[in-house]
């Protein structure tokens, strides 16, 4: 029997997933939670991470950063570039998505996108400029060559701010692998849409699987497990609001000697980015070689 094109339809609710090594698993607890807009209405359920999710996610970032590391650093700028393009093809999405879960106007969403598809783009022009920047050619009493070269620290685990849900996030993780390295990152826990959709984006641009793993839930959970994996060499403290939180998490990296960036509670995300975030997750190789060898 024909329907009326006119009747209400009935609303396909989404579960989203967890984004793990270059696929969408869902948690291996089974647990989801509610996402609701600014108004408190359903919007979809998103997959609540755990333990094992992490543990996880860091073996698939561990498995794609040699890869990652070892390609040139125009190449990486170019593989960065390309998902800026496809950040703007999908940008009605995230602009839609950003007036949902923070309750913007139109105007100010789309100003948030613009700004988030900016700064994919310039920490893609940095990959190549680093080792200009950061680097040097040292002068030594001797018949040798002595280089400062910039190199990856390795997997990084961060936590995305919790109140910008794109710009903020592609602001934590774009400089970690801009720099050539791996990134776990936890999404914004009450505003995760915008970050699985980017999530969406990763997977069918140029980025090899794994590079960028993205866990939704409750932080509070799931960090301390990233904070003392032993095989996290960064741990990027953003988006913890808890000062106690924050500490413990800075006292559990010491067991490896991760590197550890603070919390910013006060951060303007719309500011000039700098170069902090991506000197923040680098390592100094310096090389001594002989003259005329």
């Amino acid at each position: 029997m024909p329907t009326d094109s006119r009747s209400e339809r009935v609303e396909v609710r989404k579960t989203y997933k967890l984004y793990i090594g270059g696929a969408f698993p869902r948690s291996e607890s089974g647990r989801t939670y509610e996402v609701s807009n600014s108004d408190g209405r359903f919007l979809a359920n998103a997959a609540l991470a755990s333990r094992k999710d992490a543990r996880d996610a860091v073996v698939a970032a561990r498995k794609a950063w040699p890869g990652w590391a070892g390609r040139t650093a125009y190449n990486r700028g170019q593989v960065l570039y390309r998902v800026a393009e496809m950040l703007e093809g999908r940008r009605s999405q995230f602009t839609a998505e950003i007036m949902a879960a923070e309750g913007a106007p139109r105007a100010r969403a789309d100003g948030q996108v613009s700004a988030a598809i900016d700064r994919w783009v310039w920490y893609a022009g940095w990959t190549d400029k680093l080792a200009a920047v950061h680097g040097s050619s040292n002068p030594v009493a001797g018949p040798y060559f002595d280089f400062s070269v910039p190199e990856p620290t390795g997997v990084v685990a961060a936590i995305a701010p919790q109140a910008s849900s794109l710009l903020g996030l592609v602001s934590v993780v774009a400089p970690i692998v801009a720099a050539g390295n791996a990134c776990v990152v936890m999404a914004a826990t009450g505003r995760p849409l915008p970050a699985i959709t980017l999530a969406e984006v990763l997977a069918t641009s140029d980025l090899p699987g794994g590079v960028i793993n993205l866990l939704t839930g409750n932080a509070g959970e799931v960090a301390p497990w990233l904070a003392s994996h032993l095989d996290v060499q960064g741990l990027d403290l953003t988006g913890v609001d808890d000062p106690a939180l924050a500490a413990d998490l800075e006292r559990a990296a010491a067991g490896n000697l991760k590197r550890v960036l603070l919390p910013e509670p006060e951060a303007d995300w719309a500011a000039d980015p700098g170069l902090t975030r991506m000197r923040a997750f680098l390592e100094t190789k310096t090389v001594w070689h002989p003259v005329g060898i």
